[in-house]
């Protein structure tokens, strides 16, 4: 409460004596406080910004349109397709090697892109990782297939995955 400090004169950023505070000097004190905490916020944000990309991982992409055309041209790649297996066997590109794997968080999951990452091993030709939309699973099994020793730059995500292909055309389907 403000009425319960003694006024003085003190000029020294507080106490003159033990008894007397300056409204001034304490005003000083507390904008002091104040810009040192501004000061420790905006370091903390700094890093938390810098640790946050360190670990957010770096994910390639490759557009539908990229796919479509490698596909016409016949380019080597290995089309990893994690969509369950109704998705799958409703649309899926040509080529895909079928896993079942998503949403690819359990050991069963992930076991099975292990014929994808033997296939890499045989013919070290870049990897199209497929998912429902692109996100979450396909980043998981990247992640994976990294840990199996598959490179990242060898490795790219369908942006959007197959739920944003436009290219009905090339869309099979498994009976």
């Amino acid at each position: 409460m403000l009425s319960a400090i003694p006024i003085g004169t003190g000029r020294n950023y507080g106490v003159e004596c033990s008894s007397c505070i300056s409204i001034s000097c304490l005003w000083k004190i507390v904008k002091r406080r104040v810009f040192r905490m501004k000061r420790i916020i905006a370091i903390v944000f700094c890093l938390l910004c810098v640790a946050s990309t360190s670990f957010a991982g770096n994910y390639n992409y490759i557009s539908a349109k990229q796919v479509k055309e490698n596909l016409a041209v016949g380019s080597a790649m290995i089309i990893v397709d994690i969509q369950v297996e109704k998705e799958f066997n409703r649309h899926h590109l040509p080529g895909s090697v079928a896993t079942y794997a998503y949403p690819v968080k359990s050991d069963v999951e992930r076991a099975r892109i292990d014929q994808a990452v033997k296939l890499y091993e045989q013919s070290g030709s870049p990897v199209v990782v497929v998912c429902p939309g692109g996100k979450s699973g396909a980043k998981r099994c990247y992640d994976y297939m990294e840990s199996k020793n598959v490179p990242a730059e060898k490795m790219m995500i369908l942006e959007n995955g197959m739920g944003g292909w436009p290219y009905k055309e090339l869309v099979q389907t498994k009976n």
